[in-house]
């Protein structure tokens, strides 16, 4: 069994990384998980959080994604992010936008909801997205309470 695997994170945006490594710890939205090399093939659904990076040296390094999907295959994984940054990079004016963007969708859950009978699954999720847009946020030491709420 190899020691690495191939990594590769994107977004819309930019191809965020793409290194051999040792594990990725992935915030799943069935429980965090760790993959390995000769990890079993699967298909992750991601929640908003860190995407943890271990590279061959043991130096780690940490991705802020707001969800998508991660392709795991015994030598590689492939992570699609809605929206992906280094963790340095994340600034409190980039994590706003975030939180606006999960108020948006809520409220949009919310009015959809009103407009159907079977529509309360679809705020449930939004309320879920939104509350690990805020752990996320205050993970990271950012401020949840800044950004712009819709009215």
């Amino acid at each position: 069994m190899a020691d690495t695997m191939q990594f590769d994170l994107v977004s819309p945006e930019r191809s965020l990384v793409s290194v051999p490594v040792r594990e990725v710890r992935l915030p799943g939205t069935d429980g965090d998980m760790t993959a390995m090399p000769g990890h079993a093939p699967t298909i992750v659904t991601l929640r908003p959080g860190l995407v943890s990076v271990v590279a061959e040296g043991g130096a780690q390094s940490d991705f802020a994604v707001t969800g998508g999907f991660a392709e795991i295959n015994g030598d590689s994984v492939s992570l699609l992010a809605e929206r992906g940054h280094p963790r340095e990079e994340i600034t409190q004016e980039i994590f706003n936008e975030m939180m606006t963007e999960a108020h948006r969708k809520k409220k949009a859950a919310q009015e959809k909801a009103g407009q159907q009978s079977a529509g309360e699954e679809f705020v449930t999720a939004a309320v879920k997205l939104l509350a690990d847009m805020e752990a996320l946020g205050t993970h990271i030491g950012l401020d949840p309470n800044q950004a712009t709420v819709p009215e």
